[in-house]
């Protein structure tokens, strides 16, 4: 990398959320890319002792490969501008957005994106009756990778959510059809994946081997590609992304171009071996090591 004006890195992976044994598996996994590049890496499990830690290692970058909360939601931006380093990926408002399921939705219509209705309900009012017509969707507002997730079909009773749900949901109307996904790099869409999974695309189908196929690029008409194109670029400008998100949608092939809906944005992609955002770059001729290289010096 002739071009290289980064020696030091420190990867951030691990964290205390829900996704910690993913992003355990992402850090691991552009820290020995980074290294092939050339750079002096350092992995920091992060912990209560992050600051110090990072004062420890003296980086010129931090590359956050963190998921969930803390990690992606804008706390550990701001603690990383706090302390004065540079960081890849998105900053503290749009980490903050993109991780609120409906203040992004709200960001999303604004910027003429289609959205699925929802409504922001108490977990105690979904357990006591059905909040909105079935099929819907019942999540946490602010976690990702499929992390509590409940599908509430025509004719179930209402849906008994488990300790892990927060004091309140978001209760989504279910989008039938195909689940398609588009990374945006440095601002441009690099392709549609669609994503074919035997029943619901859930946190297992996503980071286990064989969980899901991954059809890339995903065969669906023109109007439809070029749509899931746009829709990621305007989600990422919209929100202030930068550096990798991934927008993910879901497709009624029944209704056309109308049954098309953003779902959401996620500003930290996986970065594993079955990861949607590292398969997309390599089609377009980035390899692994590559795209996290660029993303280290594109950091800001």
């Amino acid at each position: 990398m002739s071009s290289r004006t980064v020696s030091r890195i420190a990867v951030l992976k691990g964290g205390t959320s829900a996704e910690r044994e993913v992003s355990l598996d992402s850090g691991a996994a552009c820290a020995t890319a980074l290294r092939e590049k050339g750079y002096e890496v350092c992995e920091i499990d992060a912990g209560v002792d992050l600051a110090a830690r990072l004062r420890a290692a003296n980086p010129e970058i931090v590359f956050n490969a963190l998921h969930g909360r803390f990690g992606e939601d804008g706390c550990v931006q701001g603690l990383l501008e706090w302390l004065g380093y540079r960081y890849t990926h998105s900053g503290v408002l749009a980490s903050a957005l993109a991780m609120d399921k409906a203040a992004s939705k709200r960001v999303f219509a604004a910027a003429g994106i289609p959205v699925a209705e929802s409504l922001i309900a108490s977990a105690e009012a979904v357990r006591a009756g059905h909040v909105m017509p079935a099929p819907y969707v019942v999540k946490p507002n602010n976690e990702g990778s499929s992390v509590g997730i409940y599908l509430v079909k025509n004719g179930d009773t209402p849906p008994q959510l488990g300790p892990e749900m927060p004091s309140e949901v978001m209760v989504e109307a279910y989008v039938a059809g195909r689940e398609l996904s588009v990374a945006v790099l440095d601002g441009k869409a690099q392709a549609v994946t669609d994503i074919i999974v035997s029943g619901w695309y859930d946190y297992a189908a996503k980071y286990s081997e064989g969980g899901s196929e991954h059809i890339i690029p995903a065969r669906l008409p023109a109007e439809i590609y070029a749509a899931c194109l746009d829709y990621a670029e305007r989600a990422h400008t919209a929100l202030g992304c930068k550096g990798l998100s991934r927008a993910d949608f879901r497709w009624d092939e029944v209704r056309g171009l109308a049954g098309l809906f953003i779902l959401e944005v996620n500003t930290q992609p996986g970065m594993t071996a079955t990861s949607l955002a590292p398969e997309q770059a390599a089609h377009n001729g980035l390899d692994f090591a590559s795209l996290c290289a660029a993303l280290v010096e594109g950091a800001v």
